[in-house]
């Protein structure tokens, strides 16, 4: 069935009064759209009835394998234990820089194509250029190599991955329907699925710095991407994390990157640790693995130096100045230093992610339109996280800034996200929730 043989008004009318759309259908819809054949109007006031009545289960797998069969599949079959990891963004979230390593530590693959940052969320690809010479172009076969010989090759996104998935999320940023958890859960699946892994571990991030705002939100995410792994006999596991607060102590580039080789030393924060064994545990249970013997295992590699041996032989392998991860004084950091201090004593009770998020953008250490380029340098560092005491005008949050480039407003935005209070909030948990 082709988009010439189907009556276009037909299917935004059933959808607009909430009936299910076949495979075919979708098929030749959204493929029709990409090919040319089916116009933005048309598919414009389809997805306004999608974000307006919803998609079945079943049409929503159907629709991620649609995407994922638009353009070329990547071919891991000849890798043992292949994994993805995937987080929905957040602030300071370096997880990624840290867990992959683990991952390939200890025996599993991890053949990944990651983003540039956007917005407040800050890319893998961005945080991994702040070490001179590393590319994220690699041929497909020397990508596949890297991958079975060191356990780990990262690259950037394939245009040829799921094409219809980058076509329609363009239409979808410029008619509002970006906000709809069928559309996203699809969106990040099916290049999820065209990506190969057999296990696909998800960070689905919940609060103010992260897309999904509320934990109900997150989880229907979280369980809508693991209905559709499962659908198409994938191994799919969720672990839903809080991002009010920013991940770890750093934000920005370069700052992140040393803050994740400090992890990898077995010296990084304890939020970031948790969440990095976490996620490491639930791709070791996915192969079968005991839980308990799991964490023993993910937390030794941070230990006993080979997670940070993996990193090493990733970076040299892509071309990357390897002394950068036994010297982090090599790093570009901004010279410029400013602190936020606490207006009275007391006890930090909030540092909104979201206000750091945009710190970080506003000082011209992420992007408003892809293409853009950024400062790997700049960024913020909290010196002190909610739930420590502080004094009347100690520092509790650094901006690293070059030439006070956006300094005024990112100081500005980190004033109004802190409040210090007389008591000491309880902690909040980091992981929320898990969705197997």
């Amino acid at each position: 069935m082709t988009s010439a043989t189907l009556n276009i008004p037909d299917l935004i009318r059933q959808k607009r009064d909430g009936e299910a759309h076949s495979r075919a259908e979708l098929e030749a819809l959204v493929l029709g759209y990409t090919r040319g054949d089916v116009p933005d109007y048309q598919l414009s006031a389809w997805l306004m009835a999608v974000y307006l009545r919803g998609m079945t289960e079943q049409e929503t797998a159907d629709l991620t394998l649609v995407m994922a069969d638009s353009g070329d599949r990547m071919d891991l079959a000849g890798l043992p234990r292949t994994v993805d990891k995937h987080s929905t963004g957040g602030v300071g979230d370096k997880t990624s820089l840290i867990l992959t390593p683990m991952l390939a530590a200890l025996g599993l693959t991890v053949a990944k194509m990651s983003g540039r940052g956007l917005a407040h969320t800050g890319g893998t690809i961005d945080k991994l250029e702040s070490i001179p010479g590393w590319t994220s172009e690699l041929p497909e076969e020397r990508f596949i190599a890297q991958a079975r010989d060191i356990g780990l090759s990262l690259v950037g996104q394939s245009k040829d991955l799921a094409p219809a998935d980058g076509k329609l999320y363009a239409l979808r940023d410029v008619t509002a329907t970006v906000d709809c958890l069928p559309l996203i859960a699809s969106s990040i699946m099916s290049k999820k699925l065209a990506s190969g892994a057999h296990t696909v571990v998800l960070d689905v991030k919940v609060g103010a710095g992260a897309f999904m705002r509320t934990l109900d939100d997150g989880r229907a995410l979280a369980r809508a991407m693991v209905d559709i792994g499962t659908r198409a006999g994938r191994q799919v596991r969720a672990v839903l994390t809080d991002m009010d607060t920013p991940l770890g102590h750093m934000a920005g580039n370069s700052l992140e990157v040393l803050e994740a080789l400090a992890t990898l030393r077995g010296e990084g924060p304890h939020d970031l640790t948790e969440l990095c064994v976490a996620l490491a545990v639930e791709a070791l249970a996915a192969q079968g693995e005991d839980e308990a013997a799991a964490a023993e295992r993910a937390r030794q590699t941070l230990q006993d130096g080979s997670a940070l041996a993996k990193f090493r032989a990733f970076v040299a392998a892509q071309g990357g100045d390897a002394s950068y991860v036994d010297d982090p004084g090599k790093f570009d950091v901004a010279p410029g230093r400013a602190d936020v201090t606490a207006p009275v004593a007391g006890f930090v009770q909030r540092i909104d992610a979201l206000s750091v998020g945009r710190a970080v953008l506003a000082l011209g250490g992420g992007r408003e339109r892809k293409g853009e380029a950024i400062d790997h340098g700049v960024g913020v560092e909290l010196l002190r996280k909610p739930g420590e005491a502080v004094q009347a005008g100690e520092a509790v949050l650094r901006i690293y800034h070059r030439d006070s480039r956006g300094l005024d407003v990112a100081r500005a935005l980190l004033e109004s996200g802190l409040s210090i209070g007389a008591n000491a909030p309880a902690p909040d948990p980091l992981i929320l929730d898990r969705v197997n």
